[in-house]
């Protein structure tokens, strides 16, 4: 027996019959093909698999899918704009080469669009304990950080057409 949700996914509806244990990572995985939300620790504390639910950071293989219901959610897929041009943060984990392996890297972005929502210019140790719940493997974290940076100016002229200082 299932559950019928409206899920708000990158703009678009979906309406999904889900099991009551079905977790918002297998459903936008596995039913919606967005395969940038990836699977890692299963118990929340890697960051592989964060969506943006309502505008906050959520690891999507704890919440159960029900609890999305009609609430927007956003994966990497969702931060291109329609013409294919780059979100600020994408350009900047690209111009700062903010990857290596690169599976952390949607989790990451994510992540750090956020905390630019939150915080337009945080200093590099805010923006390190905000990342705090995102793991890379590889080790970028200092061009990650470089990134976060890089796209705070990126938003700031975008916003003002001025350089940050």
């Amino acid at each position: 027996m299932g559950q019928l949700v409206r899920l708000i996914v990158n703009g678009e509806y979906h309406d999904v019959l889900v099991s009551c244990d079905e977790t918002l990572l297998e459903t936008l995985r596995d039913r919606l093909g967005l395969t940038s939300v990836r699977e890692t620790c299963s118990i929340g504390i890697c960051g592989a698999c964060t969506v943006l639910v309502d505008g906050r950071p959520v690891s999507s293989c704890l919440l159960l899918t029900s609890l999305a219901d009609d609430v927007p959610v956003t994966t990497l897929e969702g931060l291109t704009a329609p013409e294919g041009t780059l979100h600020p943060v994408q350009e900047a984990f690209l111009a700062q080469q903010a990857f290596q392996c690169s599976y952390c890297t949607p989790g990451m972005i994510l992540s750090v669009v956020a905390l630019l929502a939150e915080n337009p210019n945080p200093s590099p140790e805010e923006a390190a304990t905000y990342l705090a719940g995102n793991l890379c493997r590889c080790g970028s974290y200092l061009r990650i950080l470089a990134a976060v940076q890089d796209a705070a100016q990126r938003m700031h002229q975008a916003a003002t057409g001025k350089p940050t200082r």
